[in-house]
């Protein structure tokens, strides 16, 4: 049986603006945004390539604005995607090297909230539990 990691749900204090950072200034795609009632509006985004969504919401979404941390990101070319991330107006660090190995490059950035978000460089990736 496969489990997998379809959505992460993030914390956030206005949707719009949200909806605007991940959308235009990350390039997520937005699945739907729907409003139920004046209570009750989902929006689910996806990013490019990735089999999980993010889910942000009013009236169904816990959790204080800015909590979220940790979460990571991963491509293939970690230069490439920062300069995207600042082409598109995101303020995001520099890259950071924690060793020579494949997968040891991040660079580090917040949503206007204050969500923390990782971005891994991976070039290799693994299948049937070996490195290829």
């Amino acid at each position: 049986m496969d489990w997998t990691l379809e959505v992460i749900v993030v914390p956030v204090s206005d949707l719009d603006r949200s909806k605007r950072f991940y959308s235009e200034q990350l390039g997520f795609t937005v699945d739907h945004d729907t409003t139920f009632n004046e209570d009750t509006r989902v929006l689910q985004l996806t990013p490019p390539g990735s089999g999980c969504s993010i889910v942000m919401g009013k009236g169904i979404v816990k959790g204080e604005p800015g909590t979220l941390k940790g979460v990571q990101l991963v491509v293939s070319d970690l230069e490439k995607a920062r300069a995207q991330l600042l082409e598109r107006g995101v303020e995001v660090g520099e890259i950071v090297r924690m060793n020579e190995a494949d997968g040891g490059s991040f660079i580090f950035f917040d949503d206007p909230d204050g969500n923390s978000w990782a971005v891994q460089e991976i070039k290799a990736r693994a299948t049937g539990g070996e490195w290829k």
